[in-house]
């Protein structure tokens, strides 16, 4: 409404300015006054009708009967005030017909003269422009498109103009190569001049040549609207020529008499300019302004249509007659323009200076015989009519409009509520079924896992842990869904806490290293030393992401190797690591190509075009800006795929997902969580060489808190350097500059010295004291006679313990096959992908030092019995008596069985009733596992009841109002209470911290993560813990 009601104020001020204002010096002078006037006040009560009645509208409805009403009674009112208008400016005509003519005259003459100078200011101004960038550049920075344009968008700085062309000066010893660049012949105009035609029949393609002369000045660039004179001669006209010769002898704009424009045949004028090569001094002679001249600028002036404009424009154009004459030659003028038809009186004279003191110019005008018809109190009182209607009818149409928007915006109310309930329906459904699926897979996998520990022959151990790795994919998957649920929901945060990177990855080597060796597909890690020990931030979402992108890539890799890398963003700006700069030609890992991994981040926000860091140096002092790499040598992604790959649930084909399997929504879950870690993700991606999958992420050092150490001593534990390999030197055998610096990585772990060299034959025995040497099993397997004679030289050394030789192999089977078939005694051989703790144990067997094995670094650890913090839990949980909740007799059962397992005196409820009044102090237990869903009361209830009581209680305690021996000699009741749900969504830390819980374990249990919860309540006191691999840390 607001656009219609703009545009009926410019149709009346276009009124204005066309219809009343140029009546200022014609004879409707005190009515435009009066209209004016009018006009004003119609606007200001305009506005404020549709302010009021835009406020109005918008704070209640409107009825329709009165604003009808209204309606019909402003149309009423505006066309008598048209009749009215009418009259008025009628009567008025009659008064201003004797206005003087001079006056009239002498405007007109002023204003088409100070418009002719404007425009020819501006064709002066346009010739210094060719002068500057078509000559004085090399090559010329104008074109024809370039000129056509550019003077069309600046037309209206040349209103009198019909259009502007430059002709450049060609000698007759240029003509051929002029014509060969441009294209075409140059024409002559002469012919032209002499036997003028018409519009429809005028055709430049068939104008001759213009004749042999000394020189020529043919059109190059010309305004659209007279593009008809490129190619040209103006040399070749008698009315230009003249005009040409005189402008570069004068240096100042000249006029050509009128003449029959080309094509349209009208009667016009040409200003011309000389355009020179260079600037000219003012006291320059003709001769050297002619030298100098390179080409010649003109204006065109279409005379007639343009004086007839330059009147239109005045209200009384009907009032007087015009006629313009160039009297040059004052016994024969020029009529440019007007008609000798019968008038009213004598004209009168008004003089013209177009800027030629050459040529002499003259406006004559006269009054018609005939008053005209007042058509502007006509046009006026239409005008206003027209105007008045239009707006009743933007009125009416806004009420309209009104009635519909208030019904609209109902149905979108009604819609949004709709949408936000399903949206809460969403959510509460998946938490439901989330709730419903992982309740019973808690039952089923707590009873394999209890079921494990009974006596089973291999046969049904091998089944039950089938059966259990199929319920945990079962469980990944849902967890999978559900996080896409809460990114999509916005409802997915990150943790603070600190942990030990190096360790995330050896956990997710481990989980890839059987799937790896069965394919025979080299696997290995790569941290920069760079990188900090602890870092803050969230492991789980981090181990999460690179999980994603190497199971995609043991999925479809099926030689060659996997590669992961982690630098910090400032290494992979500056090109310091040798890992990162190598180039092709070096080799890879594995020897394949691979795809180059710096596109994978050529569109990070922290790299500019030129490869620079852009924010890095901007960061806070304690900000880690990470950046990992994924490199394959896998099947790589198609092209036309690789723009969906980040889409949930899109598959690169159907193939794929016959063949791999999966949901499709890894990739887009992970891209999400680098986006939580203020990071970006990309990839490159090569079809049958491989694909690199980089993304950044940004931590921060240092733990913050007390919680946050206890955090990382429990979940990341840092690595435990066994002081037996301290100072050890040894020596790795390996022709492959990246194998061999990934091997020197973690074997420099164990606090070992590592020397590389490239071929058995630079062993040197003898020479160095050296403790070990690790041979790539290429290198042994390329010379079986020189590996055993080499081996046999190392045992035979005068050390007093001569150095252990191991080999680093990928495939254990086909090692031994080698041996087997060669008869030569095999060397230690250590598995890759290699890990500190695995290599660690493996060099302790093999040289009968340490704890034979049970050497331990990282989270995880290697157990003898495969099961982490056994042993801790049960120093934590042993004796201590637990109340287990839950309204599910499977999940107690499950729970008990879990929490007994490590000596724990366990307590069954089945209602959170229950629990209050066994939680009621005094009581003996140590802590609580309550499930959050339950009937009649669920578990965030239970837990604000049971804090109240111990509250109430320990404000009496501290009143004095009861004994602290009635209550078990406790000043402060506070029974750690763990929420025990199979809700992943509702379940969050800040949750249950809100409703007074002080932790959370997800169904089915883990011990790491109930080992992680109930540390940070139990101490041990005995020494029967010995805390491997967490050194001092261990929470005791």
């Amino acid at each position: 409404m607001s656009r219609c009601w703009f545009l009926s104020l410019i149709s009346l001020n276009s009124l204005n300015n066309g219809g009343v204002m140029t009546t200022k010096t014609g004879w409707l002078d005190d009515g435009g006054r009066v209209f004016m006037k009018l006009w004003d006040l119609i606007s200001e009560s305009g506005y404020k009708f549709h302010h009021h009645y835009s406020q109005y509208i918008g704070s209640r409805k409107v009825r329709k009967n009165w604003w009808r009403k209204l309606l019909w009674a402003w149309i009423g009112f505006w066309i008598a005030a048209s009749v009215w208008v009418f009259w008025y400016m009628n009567s008025q005509a009659y008064e201003k017909r004797k206005e003087t003519l001079a006056s009239m005259c002498d405007e007109r003459a002023r204003m088409l003269q100070d418009q002719f100078n404007v425009s020819m200011n501006h064709i002066q101004a346009m010739s210094v422009l060719i002068s500057t960038f078509h000559h004085g550049k090399n090559p010329s920075a104008i074109d024809q498109n370039t000129f056509a344009r550019y003077t069309e968008r600046t037309a209206f700085e040349r209103p009198l103009t019909s259009g502007v062309a430059y002709a450049v000066r060609v000698r007759h010893s240029e003509r051929e190569q002029f014509e060969n660049e441009q294209g075409w012949t140059i024409k002559r105009m002469d012919d032209v001049d002499q036997t003028p035609v018409h519009e429809d029949e005028y055709d430049p393609a068939g104008l001759e040549p213009s004749p042999v002369q000394e020189e020529y000045a043919p059109v190059i660039f010309a305004q659209d609207t007279v593009a008809h004179v490129i190619s040209v001669d103006v040399l070749s006209g008698k009315e230009d020529r003249e005009n040409v010769l005189r402008a570069r002898e004068l240096g100042k704009g000249v006029l050509t008499a009128p003449f029959p424009l080309l094509k349209t045949n009208r009667l016009g004028v040409i200003l011309t300019f000389a355009v020179y090569k260079r600037d000219l001094p003012p006291n320059v002679s003709p001769m050297e302004r002619i030298q100098a001249t390179a080409g010649y600028f003109g204006g065109v002036f279409d005379i007639e249509s343009l004086i007839e404009k330059l009147l239109q424009q005045l209200a009384s154009k009907q009032a007087i007659l015009v006629n313009v004459y160039d009297t040059t030659n004052i016994s024969h003028p020029i009529s440019m323009y007007g008609s000798n038809m019968s008038t009213d009186g004598q004209p009168h004279i008004s003089a013209l200076n177009f800027g030629d003191p050459f040529r002499r110019h003259e406006m004559h005008c006269r009054f018609k015989q005939k008053l005209p018809w007042p058509w502007i109190a006509i046009t006026t009182s239409i005008g206003i009519l027209v105007i008045a209607l239009l707006i009743g009818q933007i009125f009416h149409a806004t009420m309209n409009r009104i009635a519909k928007v208030e019904d609209g915006y109902h149905q979108m109310m009604e819609l949004k509520k709709r949408a936000e309930a399903a949206d809460v329906a969403k959510s509460q459904f998946l938490a439901t079924v989330s709730h419903e699926i992982r309740t019973p897979m808690n039952g089923v996998l707590g009873m394999l896992r209890m079921l494990l520990d009974t006596d089973l022959d291999e046969t049904q151990q091998e089944y039950v842990r089938t059966a259990r790795d199929s319920g945990k994919a079962l469980v990944s998957l849902m967890n999978e869904v559900l996080d896409q649920a809460k990114i999509e929901s916005g409802k997915l945060e990150l943790e603070a806490v600190c942990f030990d990177l190096r360790a995330i990855l050896d956990d997710v080597l481990s989980l890839f290293s059987g799937k790896s060796r069965e394919k025979g597909v080299e696997l290995a890690v790569y941290i920069s030393d760079e990188v900090p020990e602890i870092l803050v931030g969230d492991p789980g979402r981090f181990r999460q992401i690179i999980t994603n992108l190497m199971g995609n890539s043991i999925k479809f890799t099926e030689k060659g190797h996997i590669f992961v890398t982690v630098h910090l963003v400032e290494e992979v700006v500056e090109e310091s690591l040798e890992v990162e700069t190598e180039s092709p030609s070096s080799g890879t890992l594995s020897g394949l190509p691979v795809a180059d991994r710096r596109l994978s981040w050529k569109n990070f926000r922290f790299f500019n075009q030129e490869g620079s860091a852009t924010s890095v140096s901007s960061s806070p002092t304690d900000q880690i800006n990470l950046i990992v790499s994924v490199e394959d040598t896998g099947q790589g992604i198609p092209f036309e795929a690789q723009s969906r790959v980040f889409i949930p649930f899109m598959q690169v084909g159907p193939s794929i997902t016959r063949t791999h399997g999966g949901t499709g929504i890894g990739l887009s879950i992970s891209k999400c969580l680098v986006h939580l870690m203020k990071g970006e993700i990309g990839f490159v991606s090569s079809p049958q060489i491989g694909s690199t999958f980089t993304f950044t992420a940004v931590f921060t050092t240092g733990c913050f808190s007390v919680n946050d150490q206890k955090s990382q001593q429990i979940n990341n534990q840092p690595i435990s350097i066994s002081s037996e390999f301290q100072g050890m030197k040894a020596l790795l055998v390996d022709p492959t500059p990246v194998r061999a610096q990934v091997s020197k990585y973690h074997i420099q772990r164990l606090g070992i010295h590592v020397e590389v060299i490239s071929d058995l034959n630079n062993i040197k025995v003898g020479n160095t004291i050296m403790n070990m040497v690790f041979i790539e099993q290429e290198v042994w397997h390329k010379d079986l006679g020189l590996s055993t004679l080499i081996v046999n030289k190392l045992n035979k050394t005068n050390c007093k313990v001569p150095p252990k030789v191991f080999l680093l192999s990928n495939a254990i089977s086909s090692t031994r096959a080698n041996f087997s078939a060669s008869g030569v005694s095999p060397p230690f051989i250590i598995m890759k992908p290699l890990r500190a703790s695995m290599l660690a144990a493996s060099l302790q067997r093999a040289m009968g030092v340490g704890n034979r094995g049970n050497y331990r670094i990282g989270n995880r650890g290697n157990y003898r019995n495969g099961e982490p913090h056994t042993l801790s839990l049960s120093n934590l949980l042993r004796g201590r008596k637990i109340l287990v909740v839950d309204d599910n007799r499977v999940n107690l059962i499950v729970a008990a069985g879990a929490l007994k397992k490590y000596g724990a005196d366990v307590i069954n409820a089945e209602r959170g009733k229950e629990a209050i009044s066994l939680l009621t102090p005094p009581h003996r237990f140590d802590a609580c596992f309550m499930d959050i869903q339950m009937p009649e009361m669920d578990g965030f209830e239970a837990t604000k009841r049971i804090r109240d009581v111990e509250l109430s209680v320990n404000n009496r305690l501290q009143r004095g109002e009861v004994s602290l021996e009635a209550y078990g000699n406790v000043s402060n009741w506070h029974v750690p209470i763990l929420a025990m749900t199979a809700d992943v969504i509702q379940a969050t830390n800040e949750v249950c911290m809100k409703n007074g819980m002080d932790g959370y374990v997800t169904k089915p249990f883990e011990a790491e993560q109930v080992y992680q919860e109930v540390s940070r309540f139990f101490h041990t006191d005995s020494n029967e813990d010995s805390c491997e691999g967490f050194s001092d840390r261990c929470s005791r």
